[in-house]
């Protein structure tokens, strides 16, 4: 499988020939589910928490007597049916864990950029490199691909300063080394934008032995 390789001005430049085993597949449509479903599922912090009747402070005398007053009988000022009182059946802290074999985590992230190399939506430049760290210059990128509306995943070879302040500011790019993208930052995009030096570093990390 051959993709164009683009220059930053939008003119082609060769081919790059892509491993069938990364970019070339049928997507798994329920791995890639149950890979998203983890990584979002683990980022969750699990600290919501509410009082039971137990933890709320006060309360330890008994409000009024039990009979003569003519209104339920109450034994505590906390009772959840009191306003101050504790939460029945509160959230309480614990941890958020959805597990996946390390395979199946690299299938999810084969399956997307196949996806997206037979779907145009997978482009490859050469380099992506800007003079400043300029919000303007990396517009400028995007304009001349014709990408500017959409929402786009910027994956680098390596980690560039200048290129990752230039776009951090513009709504719905974001911008990382290909070594870190998860399978969430492959498939939330319109449009996977690539160094060839990414693609590489792709290929070796997820290429079938």
């Amino acid at each position: 499988m051959e993709l164009q390789v683009y220059k930053q001005d939008g003119s082609k430049t060769s081919k790059m020939k892509l491993n069938e085993s990364v970019f070339g597949i049928t997507p798994n449509e329920d791995v890639i589910y149950r890979a998203v479903q983890s990584e979002l599922t683990n980022s969750r912090q699990g600290t919501h928490s509410a009082k039971s009747r137990g933890m709320v402070r006060g309360g330890g005398r008994k409000p009024f007597k039990q009979k003569g007053r003519g209104v339920a009988r109450a034994g505590s000022t906390r009772s959840p049916l009191w306003r101050g009182g504790g939460t029945v059946f509160g959230p309480q802290p614990h941890g958020y864990s959805y597990k996946m074999p390390r395979k199946m985590k690299l299938l999810a992230r084969r399956s997307i950029l196949s996806y997206k190399a037979n779907n145009d939506g997978l482009i490859i430049l050469d380099e992506i490199s800007v003079d400043e760290p300029k919000t303007k210059e990396f517009m400028k990128i995007l304009n001349e691909l014709n990408i500017a509306d959409k929402k786009v995943t910027v994956l680098l070879g390596e980690s560039k300063t200048n290129v990752f302040l230039a776009g951090r500011n513009i709504r719905n790019i974001a911008i990382l080394e290909a070594k870190n993208a998860s399978t969430y930052d492959l498939i939330d995009c319109d449009v996977i934008l690539t160094e060839k030096s990414g693609v590489d570093v792709l290929t070796k990390q997820l290429m079938v032995q």
